[in-house]
């Protein structure tokens, strides 16, 4: 309950982020054309967004007889969680990861890659399912969508700052255009920095929950933890051919070590999220003594993984 409040809180401040920007762009005009905006970015986000990201990354869906054992845990998973069996697709890339998509829980997805089914054990596909469940019966992606939308239209209404500087502004009142031409270029580039970091807040407070509820409803969080632990020792590989506005929704960032988009992470620490679910707590100073066997073991199956696709 207490993430819910705060995610709440978070997206209510995105919303009244968005709309100082529109202000301090546009005057009441601005504001009033940020909202409008917003809406009807969030409104069709809700109802189509699951299928433009689906065809972004070529995913097919799966029937039981073509992936059976995938198919066979998500619907056990959906059990346990009391939830609708989502549809279950399969991304044509070899770097392991995973998303879950939908507007609620009687139309979700959940979606893995091809590396992922390949690097993955049983109790370790059934862990990083479990946590797309979790965002699914947590309602995260409805969340995701709305902060991930508002970002968007916070950046679109920043490039508008930019080219109306540019150009003398809009129109050239003074109640239109409160913020002047050095005003202007300053909010086009804070502007997308500010809604990127409370994206980044409401994106890591789901991951935690996500990561807790999907251990409950595995039965366990060691399956979870030791597929995070393989994910992390996997990271950078092979780079996932990803694009930045998605990126919150897949268990692990597409995008670490890859651009500037990760000094943003909408992901917290890999070792936080393990040491979470496993107990442990990092010695004095935030840094383990030594790689677990967890970690030394997801790194020795990273390594043969890699190795059998050279």
């Amino acid at each position: 309950m207490g993430n819910q409040i705060k995610s709440v809180m978070l997206l209510t401040a995105m919303t009244a982020f968005l709309l100082i920007v529109g202000q301090l762009i546009g005057g009441r005009a601005g504001m009033t054309f940020a909202l409008i905006m917003a809406v009807g970015m969030n409104f069709f986000s809700y109802w189509y967004s699951d299928k433009i990201v689906l065809k972004m990354y070529r995913a097919k869906e799966v029937s039981p007889g073509q992936a059976s054992e995938l198919y066979g845990i998500v619907q056990r998973l959906s059990s346990n969680a009391g939830l609708p069996m989502p549809k279950v697709y399969i991304i044509p890339q070899q770097a392991p990861n995973a998303f879950a998509t939908g507007r609620n829980p009687e139309h979700a997805v959940v979606a893995v890659t091809e590396g992922l089914l390949n690097l993955m054990n049983r109790e370790e596909l059934a862990g990083v399912l479990a946590h797309e469940l979790a965002h699914v019966k947590n309602r995260d992606i409805l969340i995701g969508t709305i902060a991930a939308t508002m970002a968007g239209a916070v950046m679109f209404l920043a490039s508008m700052a930019k080219w109306g500087a540019i150009f003398g502004g809009f129109g050239g009142n003074d109640d239109d255009n409160p913020l002047g031409f050095a005003g202007m270029l300053i909010m086009a580039i804070l502007a997308p920095i500010g809604a990127a970091l409370i994206q980044m807040t409401i994106s890591r407070t789901r991951e935690y929950q996500a990561d807790a509820t999907g251990a409950q409803i595995a039965g366990n969080p060691k399956g979870l933890a030791n597929a995070l632990a393989k994910l992390g020792a996997y990271s950078g590989r092979i780079p996932m051919d990803a694009e930045p506005a998605t990126a919150h929704m897949f268990i692990v960032n597409p995008l670490s070590g890859k651009s500037l988009a990760s000094l943003f992470s909408t992901h917290p620490p890999l070792e936080e999220r393990i040491a979470r679910l496993t107990g442990a707590r990092p010695q004095s100073g935030g840094a383990p003594s030594g790689p677990s066997r967890t970690a030394r073991n997801a790194e020795d199956s990273a390594k043969d993984f890699w190795d059998s696709l050279k």
